[in-house]
Order: C-alpha cells, then sequence, then structure tokens
C-alpha cells in the first residue's frame, strides 16, 4: 500500500471508531443534552488535536524514509561518477586523484567565497566532472608527451563544449555544466570555448579556474615536470587580473594553508 493511501485509510479509520464510540459513550453516561452538547464541541477539539499529531507523526515517519532513500539515491550517483572520474584520471595520466583533488579544492574555495547550498553542489559535481568532454578526444592527444600541433589544440579546444553538452543530457546535472563549459575561459576574454570575459564567465567556473591552473602546474603531467610551490604561487599572482579572477586569485593565497588541506596531503609538492 502506498504512503498516501496507507494515511489515508488509518484517518478514515481512527475517524470512525473515535465518532462511533464516543457519541455512545457520550449518550449513554451524560444524559443532559446541554452538557453533552458542550462535552460534543471539546470532543471535536480533541479529535483535531489527537489527529493532527497522529498524521505529524506518520507524515514525519514517510518523509524521513523518502530523505533517507534520497540520500542513498545520491550517494549512489556519486560513487557511480567517481568511479567514472577514477577511470577516466587514469586514462588521462594524470596525477594522484586529479579530479578528486581540485573537486575538494574548488568546493572549499566556494565555500570561502560565499557559496552555499545547491550553488555549491552543483559546484563540486562540476568540478569533479570537469575534463568529461575529454572521453571524446584520442588517447593520441591526451597523453601526449610533447606540444601539441594546430590541429591537435583545435581538437583538445572542444572538450569544454562536449562536457557541457554531456552534462546538458542528465536532469541532476544540468546545472553543474558551468565548470565543464567554462573553466577555460580567461578573465580578460581571450578563453575559450564562448571567448568570455570578466563577470560574464559563470562564478563557478571562475573558482574552480584557479584551482585548475595551480594543479595543473603544481603536479607533474605527461608533457611537464612540476612546478616549485614558490614559483606557482608567484605565477597566480602574475595572471591574476589577465587569465584569473584577481579577486579569487587574492582569496585563494590569503586561505591557501587551509585550501591545501583540502587536498589529500601527500599530492601536494
Amino acid at each position: 500500500m502506498s504512503p498516501p493511501l496507507r494515511i489515508a485509510g488509518v484517518y478514515v479509520l481512527f475517524a470512525a471508531i473515535w465518532i462511533w464510540c464516543s457519541d455512545r459513550a457520550l449518550d449513554a453516561l451524560v444524559p443532559d443534552v446541554g452538557l453533552r452538547m458542550e462535552l460534543q464541541t471539546l470532543k471535536g477539539w480533541v479529535f483535531v488535536l489527537v489527529t493532527g499529531a497522529m498524521l505529524y507523526w506518520m507524515i514525519r515517519k514517510d518523509v524521513r524514509r523518502l530523505q533517507l532513500g534520497n540520500r542513498r539515491l545520491r550517494q549512489g550517483r556519486e560513487q557511480a561518477l567517481r568511479v567514472l572520474v577514477t577511470a577516466m584520471d587514469v586514462r588521462h595520466q594524470e596525477t594522484g586523484h586529479h579530479s578528486e583533488r581540485v573537486a575538494r579544492m574548488a568546493t572549499e574555495l566556494a565555500r570561502l567565497d560565499g557559496v552555499r547550498g545547491r550553488a555549491l553542489d552543483e559546484l563540486r559535481l562540476g568540478a569533479l566532472l570537469h575534463d568529461i568532454g575529454k572521453l571524446a578526444l584520442p588517447d593520441t592527444i591526451l597523453t601526449k608527451p610533447g606540444p601539441l600541433d594546430e590541429g591537435e589544440i583545435a581538437l583538445m579546444r572542444q572538450h569544454p563544449r562536449i562536457g557541457h553538452e554531456l552534462l546538458q543530457q542528465v536532469d541532476f546535472l544540468r546545472g553543474s555544466s558551468a565548470v565543464p563549459y567554462g573553466h577555460h575561459e580567461r578573465w580578460d576574454g581571450g578563453g575559450y570555448p564562448q571567448g568570455l570575459r570578466g563577470e560574464a564567465i559563470p562564478l563557478a567556473a571562475r573558482i574552480f579556474s584557479v584551482i585548475d591552473v595551480w594543479d595543473a602546474l603544481i603536479t607533474e603531467r605527461a608533457y611537464k615536470p612540476a612546478w616549485p610551490e614558490a614559483q606557482v604561487l608567484d605565477y597566480l599572482r602574475e595572471v591574476a587580473g589577465s587569465q584569473l579572477d584577481p579577486r579569487l586569485v587574492e582569496l585563494f593565497l590569503a586561505h591557501y594553508a587551509t585550501l591545501k588541506q583540502a587536498a589529500p596531503a601527500q599530492q601536494v609538492a
């Protein structure tokens, strides 16, 4: 039996028993008609209070069960996404769970910037899936040890659009597509694929870009060695206002020690 039908059935049964029993009890115990009318009014208020409490308890119980089921469903979906992302990182030869690491740090930077609720959840999933569009690219490009040629660069620059289109096909991920679509835009308008400038770039993408640039430089990649930490931080200061949102770079640097703790310690140089 469905929860609404069960609740309605219990309510009707309780109401029928209450009315039948209470009416007969009053008829048998209270011969005075005036007093009986007053007690009928009191009985009605008692009925409202008791049934209200009963319905609240039953509905709350069902809501909790639905919330638990929804939480388990979300956890299952995220576990499946993390398996996919881990496979992506392995295929792309990324270092030390790159996607999980940058998702954690981007989420923490977003919290520091005041992002909350659904927007924070969408940013977190978007950060986790920021490179999902690379699934459509050949391994010869993704793992090439040297610089890409012009044709390969043009193909590589398709992955934000592809990632956006993939996430738009999944209801619960549509709001997360801003990060995959916008994390290669630049503050000065020289990025891709849309050439957005300044605050026209979604906030989630601007937040993630700071983390992504830091991570790309401080970790070893197939095409480059890891940079020293001091050099990476100097670079972020240098590109604040051109490549990256200067306000977010300042926030990142001000809370750098806290943000590093959000990533696995062994992965940070």
